[in-house]
C-alpha cells in the first residue's frame, strides 16, 4: 500500500469520498509492489484478449488528494523507496526535503514520481496491444493544467505520448460543486485556456471531456446548463461527456442529450476532424516550471492566455515537444524559470530567425543572453488575472493595452466581437474555420442563457463573390455574403446565440 512518510497507509472508509459504500474501504497501491503489478498486468492481457475496442483506467495517481493527504507527497512505501533509491541514490525517508521545490532531492522525487505512472500506464499500453493490436488505452486524470499534476504524478502533458486519448475529470470553476450550472465568464474563459492546453499537448490523439452541467442548481434549468457544457468543449476542440451529477453515467436531460449528439454527429467531418490553431502569438507551457513553481506559473500562464482569448488574438500553445516546430512570429514564455538545454537552444534558435521572444516574471538564466528579448520582470499578467477575478468586466489596463500592441499581427482572420465571446481559429484539411462560444450575460448558479450576440465581424481574406458558411450551435447551416475591403472581405454574422462555427470552403 501506499504511505505517508509517518508510515500511515493508504486505506479510507466511507468517510473519505461518497463512491466508498459503507463496510468498503478504498486502498491504494503502490506501482512498485511486484506481485500486485505482475497480476494486474496479467488482467490486462486477459480483458484485452477479448477483443474489446479499449481499457479505460481509473484513475492512476499517488494518493495526495483526500482529505490529510495533500501535503504528503506519498508514497513512502517500501517498494517505492528501494526504487526511488536505485534510481537517484538518495534515500526519500531521510535524504529529500518534502515540500521544499529548492531541494534537488525533492525535485527528484517530484519528477520520479511523474515518471512512475508514466511508466506504469506505458506498461499497461503495450500488454493491451501485445494481444490485442487494435486495442485503446484511456486513463481518466482529473489534474489539468495545474499544481494537483506533480502532486498526483499523472502529468497529462507526459500521458499523453504513452496512451491513445486521455478522459479529463476537469471540473473547473470556483463554487464547490464545479458544475456548469455554477460557472462565472471568468470560469470559463479559464475552461477553454484548459481544454486548448489540452489538445496542445494531445497533438492528434482525442481529448475527451468528462464534465457536470447541473447537479440540483435551483436556479438554472438543466438543458441550459448541458448546453453551455456541451457548446463550450466543442468549440474549443474536446469530445464531450456529460453525466447525471458527479456521476459517470446517465443524463440530466435526456431529450437534451439526444439533440446536441445527433447534431455532432450530423457535423463529424467538423467535430471528429483533427484541428490545427492557427495564429502568429505562441504562448509557451512549461511542465517543468509549472512542476516547482505552480502557483507563479500557472497565474502568469493563465493570464496571458485570457488576455489573448479577450482581445480575439489567436494564438497557439507552444510545449517542449513543439517549440521546434513553432513558425509564428512571437513567442510568450509566462514566468518560464526552469528550461533544458535543448528547449534554450531552440528557443535561442526562433530568435536568431526573427521571432520575437517577450519573457514575463523570472525567466531562466540560460535566457540571459537574448538581448532582444521583451522582458516585464514583474509578471503584469498575474495583476491582470487577479483583477479579472475581482471584476472580469473591468477594462484592460495600461499595461494590457501596451503589450497587446506587440501582437497586433498580419492576422489571416480577424474576429470583432464583444469581449466575452471567445473566438478560435483553426484549419481543418485545407479549410480555415472559426469557433465561436458565447459566455456573454451568463451568472453562476442563476442566469445560464448567455445574451444573444448581434455584431460580430468576420474579416479575412476571400475571392470576390466568397460566401460565408455559418453553422449555429445545435442550428442549420447557412450562407452570408460579405463587403469586398480592398483583397479582404468582411462578413457580418447573422444573430448568434450560445455558439456557432464558421467557413469558407
Amino acid at each position: 500500500m501506499q504511505r505517508k512518510l509517518s508510515g500511515e497507509p493508504a486505506v479510507f472508509d466511507t468517510k473519505a469520498a461518497f463512491w466508498i459504500a459503507k463496510g468498503e474501504e478504498d486502498v491504494w497501491i503502490s506501482p512498485y509492489a511486484a506481485d500486485w503489478r505482475k497480476m494486474y498486468m496479467e488482467r490486462i492481457r486477459q480483458i484485452a484478449a477479448t477483443g474489446i475496442d479499449g481499457i479505460y483506467v481509473d484513475i492512476p495517481y499517488w494518493m495526495t488528494h483526500f482529505t490529510g493527504w495533500e501535503d504528503s507527497w506519498a508514497s513512502f512505501d517500501d517498494s517505492t523507496v528501494a526504487a526511488f533509491k536505485a534510481q537517484t541514490g538518495l534515500d526519500a525517508r531521510k535524504d529529500i526535503k518534502v515540500g521544499d521545490t529548492a531541494d534537488p532531492g525533492f525535485r527528484k522525487w517530484v519528477e520520479f514520481r511523474i515518471q512512475t505512472i508514466t511508466d506504469f500506464l506505458a506498461e499497461i499500453r503495450r500488454n493491451a496491444v501485445a494481444v490485442n493490436p487494435s486495442i485503446s488505452l484511456i486513463p481518466e486524470i482529473y489534474p489539468g493544467i495545474e499544481a494537483e499534476a506533480p502532486r498526483v504524478g499523472a502529468d497529462v502533458y507526459q500521458l499523453y505520448p504513452v496512451v491513445d486519448a486521455i478522459a479529463h475529470e476537469y471540473e473547473f470553476g470556483e463554487s464547490e460543486d464545479h458544475t456548469a450550472a455554477s460557472r462565472t465568464p471568468l470560469d470559463w474563459f479559464q475552461y477553454q485556456v484548459g481544454i486548448r492546453s489540452f489538445r496542445a499537448f494531445a497533438g492528434d490523439k482525442p481529448t475527451w471531456i468528462l464534465n457536470y452541467s447541473w447537479d440540483g442548481a435551483p436556479h438554472v434549468v438543466s438543458r441550459d446548463a448541458m448546453l453551455n457544457l456541451a457548446m463550450s468543449e466543442l468549440m474549443a476542440g474536446a469530445n464531450l461527456w456529460d453525466a447525471k451529477g458527479h456521476v459517470m453515467s446517465g443524463s440530466n436531460d435526456l431529450a437534451t442529450r439526444i439533440e446536441i449528439f445527433k447534431w455532432v454527429a450530423a457535423h463529424e467531418d467538423i467535430f471528429g476532424a483533427h484541428r490545427e490553431p492557427t495564429g502568429e502569438v505562441g504562448v509557451y507551457f512549461s511542465d517543468t516550471t509549472r512542476n516547482f513553481y505552480p502557483t507563479d506559473f500557472v497565474a502568469s500562464y493563465r493570464g496571458v492566455l485570457l488576455l489573448l482569448l479577450r482581445n480575439h488574438i489567436q494564438f497557439r500553445i507552444v510545449t517542449p515537444r513543439t517549440v521546434n516546430s513553432f513558425d509564428g512570429q512571437v513567442l510568450i514564455l509566462p514566468d518560464v524559470r526552469v528550461m533544458s538545454d535543448v528547449e534554450s537552444s531552440s528557443i535561442h534558435r526562433f530568435s536568431a530567425h526573427g521571432g520575437q521572444v517577450i519573457m514575463t516574471g523570472q525567466s531562466d538564466a540560460k535566457l540571459n543572453d537574448l538581448s532582444s528579448a521583451v522582458r516585464y520582470p514583474d509578471a503584469p499578467e498575474r495583476a491582470y488575472l487577479k483583477s479579472a477575478e475581482t471584476d472580469f468586466n473591468t477594462p484592460d489596463s495600461q499595461w494590457a493595452t501596451d503589450f497587446l500592441r506587440f501582437l497586433h499581427l498580419s492576422e489571416k482572420v480577424e474576429v470583432t466581437a464583444s469581449r466575452n465571446v471567445v473566438a478560435h481559429v483553426a484549419t481543418i484539411g485545407t479549410r480555415r474555420f472559426i469557433f465561436l462560444a458565447n459566455f456573454d450575460g451568463l451568472k453562476a448558479g442563476e442566469i445560464a442563457t448567455p445574451r444573444t450576440q448581434n455584431d460580430i465581424h468576420i474579416t479575412l481574406q476571400a475571392p470576390a463573390g466568397a460566401q460565408l458558411h455559418i453553422l449555429p450551435f445545435l442550428g442549420v447551416e447557412s450562407v452570408i455574403s460579405g463587403k469586398q475591403q480592398g483583397s479582404q472581405t468582411q462578413f457580418t454574422l447573422p444573430t448568434i446565440e450560445r455558439g456557432a462555427i464558421a467557413w469558407i470552403n
